[in-house]
């Protein structure tokens, strides 16, 4: 297996798909060669990211941290990476069956390299499932941009006319988008665990197409996406000459600089170390005492984020958990995702939960008043993610709790660690 070259089609099909889907097209593929040097790979990624993140990490909320039980958690990485390769071999099968009502021409083995490149956005993006609170808009995201690659990529795997493209890509996610709820389920009903996905293209606007290039509305999502690959093509190039280098560690800052553009940031970003952003959480919340207090920095492919958690408690029972994370390099995805988080409030008759922005920042809040718990959280710098969740007196308390935390020297630092390409 000759990781290289995946990493060379990785960096190619996100930063220059124009031109590398007729590459791609033309290369000679079997459905085994496919899966063993590509798609084995790359589908991997989000599967890792869930577990480390259900079972390592864990999900916070009401001043508790869930983990799922070691076990569990690699029986669920393993069957969802399972029927992660057989969904894809379907839907290639689904998108070779569909070829000739679209002016295309039928072929397994087409349409599997037409799933494993335009899918490669959606894996990519899914490693930002460790990111709280905004990691699932992230993978979105990255569906978003998977869509993309797909109306690029028909017309040459598939040999469709170029203006049929866009009802060949509709019809054929439509049906993926099926068969992964489907598999969703199944997954949930294995191990009673509730599945909850969802995401809009909303602002997608291809305006016309010649089968070489795509021009998208420049304000949209989609658009968005486009432009992060234009930026991404200098990196790539960096990229290319490290590998002849044959030095590692020029491979990795490489790669650090092609994903950063990947992400909006048009850079590689150095996320702050543990002990910066650890000193943001205070020894106490009034007469909440801190219980413990920990931070890290992770690092995937060239990417990294790090976090820092500190418990409060009192003798009366109250119990709070103060996060703060940095989202790196993650950074120009999660500026999208703010940017797409809709404004919405709703009530029940005991609590609320709402989504809305201040001072340029979103903020989300959430309180149940007969458990008298619930969390709020802020994003700030278009990069840092600050929470408070737990039980406390009122959503005041836990507004207050974020507020100890110096907001405004947290945003200032929103461009450090920041290296141009």
């Amino acid at each position: 297996m000759d990781f290289g070259k995946i990493i060379e089609r990785v960096k190619a099909i996100l930063t220059t798909p124009q031109t590398e889907w007729p590459v791609a097209a033309a290369e000679p593929a079997t459905v085994s060669g496919l899966y063993s040097g590509y798609i084995a790979i790359l589908a991997a990624l989000p599967a890792i990211a869930g577990f480390i993140k259900g079972s390592l990490i864990g999900s916070g909320f009401l001043g508790i941290t869930v983990r799922m039980p070691i076990g569990f958690g690699i029986g669920e990485m393993l069957l969802r990476y399972v029927l992660t390769l057989v969904l894809a071999y379907v839907v290639a099968l689904i998108i070779s069956l569909l070829a000739p009502s679209f002016g295309g021409q039928k072929d397994t083995t087409q349409g599997l390299k037409t799933v494993a490149y335009a899918w490669t956005a959606y894996w990519v993006a899914g490693i930002a499932v460790i990111v709280p609170w905004l990691g699932w808009l992230i993978a979105i995201l990255g569906g978003i941009y998977s869509i993309y690659l797909l109306y690029l990529g028909l017309p040459h795997t598939m040999k469709c006319p170029p203006d049929k493209a866009a009802g060949y890509t509709a019809v054929s996610v439509i049906i993926a988008i099926v068969l992964g709820w489907i598999v969703g389920i199944v997954i949930g009903s294995v191990f009673a665990v509730a599945a909850l996905g969802g995401g809009a293209m909303s602002g997608m606007n291809i305006t016309s197409s010649d089968g070489s290039s795509v021009s998208v509305d420049s304000n949209s999502a989609l658009g968005k996406l486009a432009a992060m690959g234009q930026q991404a093509a200098q990196a790539g190039k960096d990229l290319d000459a490290a590998q002849k280098s044959g030095d590692s560690n020029a491979q990795q800052a490489a790669m650090g600089k092609m994903m950063g553009a990947v992400s909006g940031t048009n850079g590689s970003v150095e996320a702050l170390s543990p002990d910066q952003i650890k000193a943001f959480l205070p020894d106490s919340l009034g007469n909440l005492k801190r219980t413990s207090i920990s931070a890290q920095r992770n690092n995937a492919m060239g990417m990294q984020v790090s976090d820092a958690t500190a418990e409060y408690s009192s003798d009366g029972g109250q119990h709070i958990t103060l996060e703060v994370t940095d989202t790196g390099g993650a950074k120009g995805f999660v500026a999208m995702a703010a940017a797409m988080a809709p404004e919405e409030e709703k009530q029940t008759d005991h609590g609320y939960e709402k989504t809305s922005t201040s001072n340029g920042n979103i903020v989300h809040e959430a309180w149940d008043t007969q458990s008298k718990s619930g969390e709020y959280s802020m994003v700030l710098g278009q990069r840092f993610t600050v929470k408070a969740n737990g039980n406390a007196d009122s959503i005041d308390q836990l507004k207050q709790a974020v507020a100890t935390i110096d907001l405004s020297k947290l945003e200032s630092l929103k461009d450090a660690g920041v290296k141009s390409n």
